[in-house]
């Protein structure tokens, strides 16, 4: 069995907007990385995430940037030991007809076929989810949902 996941939601601003509120690392600190990101989202680029919630920075591998498209990382699988990265790619796609809204979609594969891997896997859909109700509500609403969630 192959271990991925996709997530996704629609926000109501304009693709641009949406994709530096993730690429930009002052705004996904606002939101998400609740401890700092250090680096802005550009291509051959390691940046690192931190989250208050969880012990540690994580370094994020930027594999590819397309500008109001798409983001693909890498960083290490969620699970004990894990020797071995996941790849994570976040679209952006303008809703047909409404230019002032955004469909992003969030997925994550590569995930060994394990018990671990299974429960990691699990466990970063719970956090990718949560990362677009919290994009969500930043962006549409200035509000910070993440700020004590996982407290």
């Amino acid at each position: 069995m192959e271990l991925r996941f996709r997530v996704f939601a629609h926000i109501s601003k304009p693709v641009h907007e949406v994709f530096e509120a993730v690429a930009d690392p002052d705004k996904l600190s606002c939101y998400f990385t609740t401890g700092g990101a250090v680096g802005r989202l550009e291509e051959g680029k390691t940046v690192t995430w931190d989250f208050h919630d969880f012990p540690g920075t994580f370094p994020v591998h930027v594999i590819e940037v397309v500008p109001d498209e798409r983001i693909v990382l890498e960083w290490q699988a969620n699970e004990p030991d894990a020797d071995y990265n996941v790849t994570v790619t976040m679209t952006f796609k303008p809703v047909d007809g409404e230019p002032e809204r955004t469909l992003v979609e969030i997925a994550e594969e590569g995930w060994r076929d394990t018990e671990a891997a299974l429960k990691g896997s699990y466990g970063n859909c719970m956090g990718w989810s949560q990362m677009l109700a919290a994009l969500k509500a930043w962006v549409e609403y200035d509000i910070n949902l993440r700020d004590g969630m996982y407290k």
